[in-house]
């Protein structure tokens, strides 16, 4: 799919890695469509990006918000052709901890949003796509989807986010045979140590730690390079059913 065709829904796209996917489609001739909570950067930033963008609000875990955006992005666009699920949450604690046993409702509401989002946003976007006409190739959509590596390597304290990120790993597959009758491709992209929003509001001392842990480039991940990888698997019809680590060699230690 070449980047002047896309018609994309970036959700977390009001920052991090969704901003920067969605400066670089922008970029390439393609029009974005930024879902985000409705309290985020979305809208500055879609005026920012000029007439190309605009921001959908919605809960990823919704499924009545996320209908109305993808509808709103249509009715702008014309078309979607590509989702880029960039939208998530962390947390930390560990299974067992000096206060008792970790809360579930906090391990509950990682999966909702992480795991359950992701394929709620999938599940409508692909219903979408499905009714496109094809490409060249019969493709009719491309949804990539962000995953981490500590679907593989989790670290103490981690096993929400990570049994949310393993479960966006472990459905990749299954989800693009689903999908590939309709023409509609999904990759997963697992980032290693990225600086976004969320790392930086760790202390300096605490980042350089961080980027001393990857082999090389011995620094943390840029956002744009996400967007790089994001573009690259639009373009490439032959990426499908993959999850790629994107993360410098790391493999992250117990802590």
């Amino acid at each position: 799919m070449e980047l002047r065709t896309v018609n994309a829904v970036v959700t977390g796209g009001a920052s991090g890695l969704g901003r920067a996917t969605a400066e670089r489609l922008v970029q390439a001739g393609g029009r974005v469509a930024l879902l985000d909570r409705p309290a985020s950067a979305g809208a500055d930033v879609a005026k920012t990006l000029g007439p190309s963008a605009l921001f959908t609000p919605a809960d990823v875990t919704s499924a009545e918000e996320v209908d109305a955006a993808l509808n709103t992005a249509v009715s702008r666009f014309g078309a979607l052709n590509v989702l880029v699920n960039c939208a998530g949450i962390g947390t930390a604690m560990k299974t067992v901890g000096k206060a008792g046993p970790a809360k579930l409702a906090e391990f509950t509401r990682v999966i909702q949003v992480n795991l359950i989002g992701t394929f709620n946003c999938i599940r409508l976007a692909a219903a979408i796509m499905a009714k496109g006409a094809p490409g060249p190739d019969g493709e009719r959509g491309v949804v990539v989807n962000t995953a981490s590596v500590a679907a593989f390597d989790g670290q103490i304290g981690q096993a929400a986010y990570s049994a949310s990120k393993g479960g966006i790993v472990g459905m990749t597959l299954p989800v693009a045979r689903d999908l590939a009758e309709l023409g509609i491709r999904v990759v997963t992209i697992a980032p290693g140590i990225f600086d976004t929003p969320l790392l930086g509001t760790l202390p300096e001392p605490v980042r350089q730690s961080l980027a001393k842990q990857v082999p090389f480039p011995q620094r943390l991940g840029q956002a744009s390079e996400f967007a790089a990888l994001a573009c690259h698997i639009i373009e490439n019809a032959m990426l499908n059913g993959e999850t790629i680590r994107l993360d410098g060699a790391i493999r992250m230690a117990p802590r």
